[in-house]
């Protein structure tokens, strides 16, 4: 799995330097805006470098604000694209109804959330889902403050938590999955909806243990050491094979975009930014999105995609 890895890494390496460069422009200059889940947001900023060979002219902001806020912002009609690491929610429909917000979903890829900690962590190689739950649980707030209260056989020594802020799908995935309860966990643990900040700070604390996108990992194999997950048939580590072949479970989820009805248009001469945009899109992602850490949808769903836009 190791090897398995670094060839990931590697390539991501390859394939970001020798991409044309892109900058993202400020909104108000902007001719596509794509905000919301901070996992996607790698994708979309590759997706916007890609596309810029094609057409250098489009203006194209990606930004992340984390899947909720990203909602928030795409049914108040702000933004053209919401990146999301969650389905849209009943709550969100209806301010979208509300707002006469019409909309497509596409599916763009499958992630797996990884759970990491501190490379110098020695006694923590896999834990069970009983373990996970009991980490996160709301009752432990105040109480499971060391490793030893998880697992009698590891130290007596501080758990200190990271992990997603409430802004976040990851967050809204991770807890509907470990806690049960959408949106509710312990909260006494270091929040952010920054992931390359949450690496940072695990990487620098050894008593630390943390989770965001298997992405996000990837970008920073050489500083964190991943956890297996012991969901009852035995460690698994998450991998682009273990979320494809679905024996990472249950922290393996799709990925989607959320597009507003009124930025897309039949395709053609008078094909709209997002239109264009997202045909180039979906398009190539099957042939470069495993580079950045992310597992691609077979070629037919993708397929769908451009057909859908076309119509």
């Amino acid at each position: 799995m190791l090897t398995r890895l670094l060839l990931i890494c590697a390539a991501s390496s390859v394939l970001m330097a020798c991409s044309p460069e892109f900058n993202t422009v400020d909104e108000s200059q902007a001719d596509i805006i794509v905000d919301g889940s901070s996992t996607v947001f790698p994708i979309m900023v590759q997706a916007a470098r890609l596309y810029a060979t094609a057409d250098p002219e489009t203006r194209i902001a990606v930004n992340f604000s984390g899947t909720t806020a990203g909602f928030r912002r795409f049914c108040d009609g702000e933004i053209q694209i919401s990146a999301a690491s969650r389905a849209i929610n009943a709550e969100e429909v209806a301010a979208c109804v509300g707002n006469n917000i019409e909309y497509q979903r596409f599916d763009l890829g499958t992630d797996a959330i990884a759970l990491v900690t501190h490379p110098r962590n020695n006694w923590l190689t896999s834990l069970t889902l009983d373990e996970l739950r009991q980490m996160w649980a709301v009752a432990s707030e105040g109480q499971i403050n060391n490793w030893r209260a998880v697992n009698a056989s590891w130290p007596d020594v501080p758990l200190n938590l990271y992990g997603r802020g409430q802004d976040s799908g990851t967050y809204d995935y991770f807890t509907t999955q470990v806690t049960s309860e959408v949106r509710r966990s312990r909260m006494d643990y270091v929040a952010s909806e920054d992931e390359e900040w949450l690496a940072a700070e695990i990487a620098a604390d050894q008593n630390a243990f943390g989770f965001f996108g298997l992405g996000a990992y990837h970008r920073h194999w050489d500083t964190l050491r991943l956890v297996a997950l012991d969901a009852g048939n035995g460690p698994v580590y998450p991998s682009l094979e273990s979320a494809s072949n679905g024996s990472y479970q249950p922290l393996t989820r799709p990925l989607f975009l959320y597009v507003r009805s009124d930025a897309l248009s039949v395709d053609g001469a008078d094909a709209t930014p997002s239109t264009q945009f997202l045909r180039h899109v979906f398009s190539n992602i099957g042939s470069w999105m495993h580079f950045t850490g992310y597992l691609p949808l077979n070629d037919q769903a993708y397929l769908d995609s451009v057909r859908r836009l076309r119509e």
